[in-house]
């Protein structure tokens, strides 16, 4: 078992290696603005660090003259904050104190509640900053989360999700992450091939032994069992995404079909101009709605055709640009009129991506010929977009094509985040190749050493053995004050 046990000693010392990496950074004091910027009945300064309660006691007066530095956990005081310099009273503010290690950092927290606005808060924290605190990194009190072992690195990166949340079905997936769901399956996939691993290193250190076929086909079998399981993630990695980013959706369509008219319907107001004039919409009108749960960032794009007004072209040219970028094209067509060159030249663009067709003015006598469409395209709507109808089943139609027509729950463990969506691929390819030469007659040790590059690989998703630049990488993406 000396190989196996030479195996742990090296996860051990990756993690190792990656906290002492960040011992630096925590042992000074950090502070930052963890509220929004702007205008709000309050905004608060949140400090984290030994000297955290130390700060407070020189720039903090109470009415009463209590002792701040006496104050228990988990308690709250009404007070002042002033300048110890000029004796100048900053602001009037409650301040908590929270001990570690039972804290979001795991270090002594002190957040003060001052009144909201650019100038309050911020003549606070510069308060804090001149007597002996930091100012914070983006996303440094979560990092530091992560390097005191209070969450694991999914979790943290959850943490961003819950704040960028745009519905209530991506903030229950990101709840699921923080609570840690998916660093639970990731765990669980690990221990299995943790297992696998010490099966192989038994047999390969008693070589007196045969090697049974029974033996290699259920390592087999519990090999292949994993890399569905990770397969699975996989191919749920793009409805997490959708959920969590949202699905671009460009309307595309000649001038005049009534594109402007289903983004009005969609969003339920007025925000595009609607005239018989073709030509009406020369830009852009980008607009978030909320579908079922689904994000959705909708696109409304002037009429695709060919033009000598400069103006309009300009709009043609961003059109075909966004179809370039889009997740999902809702195609336009008028049903009153037959296809034209112009609806050609937008089915060549649009005919190898993701497309409902909308085929708009069926209370008109239709003049369409529906079987060109088919050819093209598997999923047609007929909709008066004038008349509200047709309006739900494209939103069906949306829905069905994020969750690829299967029924998905809150509790589901979804990956969300395009790392580990690159990572699992990446360990199933690794994985698969251990399977390869476990099969191929070849000394079993070459297979472990695949499994074990699968096992360290599937370990940067919880941060077990991830590299300390993709944690920087990471945490960077994070506000200041998070």
């Amino acid at each position: 078992m000396t190989k196996f046990i030479l195996i742990l000693s090296i996860l051990a010392i990756i993690k190792i290696e990656t906290l002492e990496e960040g011992e630096n950074m925590l042992n000074d004091t950090i502070a930052a603005i963890s509220t929004a910027i702007g205008e709000g009945g309050i905004g608060i300064v949140r400090m984290s660090g030994d000297d955290s309660l130390n700060i407070l006691s020189k720039i903090f007066k109470s009415p009463k003259d209590k002792d701040i530095k006496k104050i228990k956990s988990y308690t709250m005081h009404y007070g002042f904050i002033i300048d110890p310099e000029t004796n100048e009273t900053i602001d009037e503010v409650i301040v908590s104190y929270m001990k570690a290690p039972n804290t979001y950092t795991r270090e002594d927290i002190v957040e003060i509640n001052c009144h909201g606005g650019v100038v309050a808060v911020r003549r606070v924290l510069a308060t804090v900053l001149n007597n002996g605190a930091r100012l914070a990194e983006p996303g440094e009190f979560t990092k530091r989360a992560f390097l005191n072992g209070r969450i694991d690195l999914s979790q943290a990166e959850a943490v961003i999700d819950l704040i960028r949340a745009k519905t209530d079905d991506s903030m229950s997936i990101a709840v699921n992450q923080l609570k840690g769901k998916l660093s639970e399956k990731i765990e669980s996939l690990m221990d299995r091939l943790l297992g696998a691993l010490a099966h192989i290193e038994a047999t390969v250190d008693f070589p007196e032994d045969d090697v049974d076929e029974l033996v290699i086909n259920k390592l087999n079998n519990n090999l292949k069992s994993l890399v569905e399981e990770i397969d699975y993630l996989i191919k749920n990695a793009e409805t997490g995404k959708i959920l969590r980013e949202g699905l671009r959706t460009t309307i595309v369509g000649k001038p005049n079909v009534g594109k402007s008219s289903l983004l009005n319907a969609l969003l339920q107001e007025k925000r595009a101009i609607v005239t018989d004039i073709p030509g009406t919409t020369r830009d852009v009108i980008e607009e978030y709605i909320n579908i079922e749960g689904i994000p959705i960032i909708l696109v409304d794009t002037a009429g695709i055709r060919k033009t000598v007004d400069v103006v309009e072209k300009i709009g043609v040219e961003k059109s075909k640009e966004y179809l370039e970028n889009a997740d999902l094209i809702i195609f336009m067509v008028d049903a009153s009129r037959p296809l034209e060159g112009e609806d050609f030249e937008i089915i060549d663009l649009i005919k190898h991506k993701n497309v409902i067709v909308v085929a708009n003015k069926v209370d008109l006598p239709q003049k369409i010929d529906f079987n060109l469409l088919k050819e093209n395209f598997s999923i047609i709507v007929k909709a008066s977009v004038k008349a509200e109808h047709g309006i739900d089943a494209i939103k069906e139609k949306i829905v069905d094509l994020v969750y690829q027509g299967k029924v998905t729950t809150k509790n589901d463990v979804l990956v969300t985040n395009i790392r580990h969506k690159d990572t699992l691929i990446k360990a199933k390819e690794i994985i698969q190749k251990g399977i390869e030469t476990l099969n191929s007659g070849l000394p079993l040790d070459l297979a472990s050493i695949e499994l074990k590059d699968g096992y360290l690989k599937l370990g940067e998703i919880t941060g077990d053995t991830v590299a300390e630049d993709i944690i920087d990488r990471i945490f960077c993406d994070f506000c200041i004050g998070k």
